[in-house]
């Protein structure tokens, strides 16, 4: 393949990426909120492992339809830095010692989403094409 033939298509990847990332996110969140799919255990209300499943979930489901995308992503990235450097820095300085590799994933392709945006199979880019969203 050649240049002229992938580079048009990469909004559309950027959507693709968004929506995969963000359902698989998801998938953590409601392991930690409704026991799917089935975990051993499921956090306590309030504690931080249930905090971090309803960023999860809501992030998640936020970032599915392309919806507050860039903000959305910003306090996920985040997230994902606290949740390494709290849970599994401390076990080991190497990420694939301290199953910390999906943390990093995910924080920078959060971050990448903020500079990037949605793309364009998104509530986001739907509503900055409408008259009314350029005006509010």
């Amino acid at each position: 393949m050649n240049r002229e033939t992938l580079e048009p298509l990469a909004p559309r990847m950027l959507s693709v990426l968004r929506i995969v990332t963000a359902l698989i996110f998801m998938a953590h969140g409601t392991q930690k909120l409704l026991g799917f799919p089935a975990t051993e255990a499921i956090p306590p209300m309030g504690s931080l492992p249930w905090i971090a499943g309803l960023f999860e979930l809501v992030g998640g489901a936020l970032l599915v339809i392309g919806l507050f995308t860039r903000p959305t992503a910003f306090v996920l990235s985040g997230v994902m830095a606290v949740a390494y450097w709290m849970a599994h820095a401390p076990q080991s300085f190497f990420p694939s010692l301290n199953g910390g590799d999906a943390a990093i994933l995910y924080s920078f392709v959060f971050l990448y989403f903020v500079f990037a945006g949605p793309g364009p199979w998104s509530v986001d880019a739907a509503r900055a094409r409408t008259p009314s969203a350029r005006t509010a």
